[in-house]
């Protein structure tokens, strides 16, 4: 570790209120507490220890007699450290930090992984991704150097951030009235996040406030609300403000931005850099049916929600059984008169038990009290989730059950994940060859469960259908079969515009290059971030960085804002005015990253209508690597990658 100082603690409560708080705590992660504030690491080497790890299985697999009796231990270590003064003995050493990870998750931690979850842990107190740069630039040439960021959601918050933490100046524009992205827009009743909260937040505000381990919509926006107040960012947002157009003057070195505001107010911004921070799915898209705008009654997008609508007692549609509509459905089934669910194809779903579940207030008594119980939590939680399903992608050509699965390991997740539909299901055969996807599990998203889809689709005044819908009246919809659904109410969970990166805005490059025309219907750049022909201008959630195996897409963003703040120290340091990504290198980027995916279950020719996939059925959103090569990739800048000029 470090020699950063050691943050301090205070525990101010009693021994009963202590005792009571740890009814509720992870044990794996109070162990590790407990060698923080006692330096005794003899606990690794006991008996009683974690036999497993899970998603979302936060204790362990431990007995309830192990339990109790670390409970008891770790009372008395918390009652002799607050009894002293809450001094933390030394550190543990690197070494030790790795046995106590091997230990939590009761298996091998690999020594490449180590670096990486130190960095994420901040065990230290040091913000290892912060690079305020200190005398490397000058203050001056930091001060004219113009940011305009694109976009307020969780990316946008995070380049603001750094961006202040540098003293660069910058801008940021946002479309919606409040920061926040999709957690300021998907309103629909029930929308909640499916990355655990303690780990869904940014490594240098860590959060223990949550009501749940994964929080709905309200409670999302407040914590990248309270992110901008808190770090007195909110004077460098312009709201209601949408970007039009960019265009890079290559005499000046300098991007053009056209801005339109709620008035129609025009503005042009003129600065040196671009950071385009808009996210992948933030453009709703509506199906081509014939009759929508016909409908008299309450009709919306999933994700642009009509405050107005209230489902109490009415006939609702919802047209879509993706991610949103698999939060909503649940959530307003028990309040319809009658409700029909139009799918497309079934969702593959994992068991999540606590996915509604409160956070007991012992364990954020844990959380705010214990020393690093916070950290250690967020490692339980991302470990299980951090490249250990990466091999179950591969598509193993010789493996004869292709019609279901595409190895032996993908085969074990096909049998656990049917099983586990099977078990909810029963004996209703009808509604069981409804809900068991007829594609490989991985090859579309995966949604988390914790029995409230099935338990919906099972209710009596729920109907689901399999078949399309052909067309909109003024009362209902028609399906393709002919059947009329009469409807107070119709919903489109249908997604978003996801292969259309940076639509509608229109952003001109070098030698007037049209970035739209140039990625036709495979957008694409060099390690998500940087594209040839477009200098100083940057992606954040770009191209191929979306994520369908694990890990957090605020992890992916801390690795890609952190490359974009090397790209900027770069050109500042070289003297020249323009950073752009070389055309042999995206190239040769470009083609591995088109030879692995050819490799993987999104483009296997068994997934059909999958967003990931464009026209062609080649994947452009996803990330085909490990996490760990993310981090790796962006821990700084190879010079040789780039040209410089003026």
């Amino acid at each position: 570790m470090s020699g950063s100082a050691q943050p301090s603690f205070s525990i101010p409560d009693d021994d009963a209120l202590i005792a009571r708080a740890l009814e509720d705590a992870s044990i794996p992660t109070l162990m590790m507490s407990m060698i923080h504030m006692s330096g005794d690491t003899s606990l690794l080497d006991g008996v009683i220890r974690p036999t497993g790890v899970f998603i979302n299985e936060y204790q362990g697999y431990m007995s309830e007699e192990n339990k109790a009796v670390v409970r008891a231990q770790a009372l008395e270590v918390i009652k002799t450290f607050r009894d002293g003064g809450c001094q933390l003995p030394s550190p543990p050493s690197n070494e030790t930090i790795h046995r106590m990870m091997n230990f939590i998750v009761a298996g091998e931690v690999p020594e490449d992984y180590v670096p990486m979850m130190l960095e994420e842990m901040e065990l230290d107190g040091t913000d290892q991704r912060s690079d305020a740069w200190g005398d490397e630039v000058s203050v001056d040439k930091r001060a004219q150097h113009k940011v305009l960021v694109i976009g307020g959601g969780m990316s946008g918050v995070l380049a603001a951030y750094r961006l202040q933490e540098a003293r660069i100046p910058f801008v940021v524009i946002e479309k919606n009235a409040s920061v926040g992205g999709t957690w300021y827009e998907n309103r629909y009743p029930g929308a909640r996040v499916d990355v655990g909260n303690h780990l869904y937040s940014y490594s240098f505000q860590p959060a223990h406030h949550w009501s749940q381990y994964f929080s709905q919509q309200k409670e999302l926006h407040e914590y990248f609300q309270g992110v901008v107040y808190t770090h007195q960012l909110q004077q460098h947002f312009r709201f209601q403000t949408e970007v039009t157009g960019a265009v890079f003057d290559e005499e000046t070195s300098l991007w053009m931005i056209d801005t339109v505001d709620k008035d129609g107010v025009t503005e042009q911004y003129e600065v040196n850099s671009v950071i385009s921070a808009v996210g992948q799915l933030n453009r709703p898209i509506l199906p081509d049916i014939p009759g929508i705008e016909s409908f008299k009654g309450k009709w919306c997008h999933s994700a642009a929600w009509d405050e107005s609508i209230d489902c109490s007692g009415k006939r609702v549609v919802v047209v879509g059984s993706g991610a949103s509509a698999f939060q909503l459905v649940p959530t307003i089934a028990g309040q319809v008169e009658h409700l029909t669910v139009f799918q497309r194809s079934a969702p593959w779903m994992f068991e999540n038990p606590i996915y509604h579940d409160d956070v007991p207030a012992g364990k954020k008594w844990c959380l705010q009290n214990l020393p690093f119980y916070t950290r250690w939590f967020r490692f339980l939680i991302f470990w299980p989730a951090c490249d250990g399903a990466h091999d179950t992608v591969f598509v193993d050509s010789e493996w004869p059950h292709q019609e279901r699965s595409i190895n032996e390991m993908n085969e074990f997740v096909y049998t656990m994940f049917s099983d586990y539909i099977k078990s909810q299901v029963g004996d209703d055969e009808e509604l069981l060859k409804k809900v068991i996807p007829d594609y490989a599990p991985m090859g579309k998203r995966t949604l988390q469960d914790n029995g409230s889809w099935l338990g919906a689709l099972k209710q009596e005044n729920v109907d689901l259908q399999t078949q399309g819908v052909v067309s909109v009246s003024d009362s209902g919809v028609t399906a393709s079969d002919g059947t009329f659904y009469p409807a107070d109410i119709i919903v489109y969970a249908t997604g978003f515009e996801t292969d259309r990166f940076l639509w509608p805005m229109e952003i001109k490059g070098r030698g007037g290059q049209l970035l739209s025309k140039q990625w036709g219907i495979e957008p694409s750049a060099y390690l998500g971030i940087t594209i040839p022909n477009f200098p100083n201008f940057y992606c954040m959630y770009g191209p191929g960085t979306n994520l369908a195996f694990g890990g957090s897409l605020i992890f992916n963003g801390e690795c890609q804002i952190r490359y974009i703040m090397e790209c900027l120290k770069a050109l500042m340091q070289s003297g020249q005015d323009s950073i752009e990504c070389k055309h042999d290198v995206h190239a040769d980027y470009q083609q591995r990253f088109r030879e692995l995916h050819a490799k993987l279950i999104w483009e296997h020719d068994s997934i059909k209508h999958s967003f990931y996939q464009n026209a062609e059925g080649k994947v452009t959103l996803l990330w085909p690597w490990k996490i760990l090569d993310m981090w790796r990739w962006t821990k700084e800048v190879n010079s040789d990658d780039y040209q410089l000029g003026n």
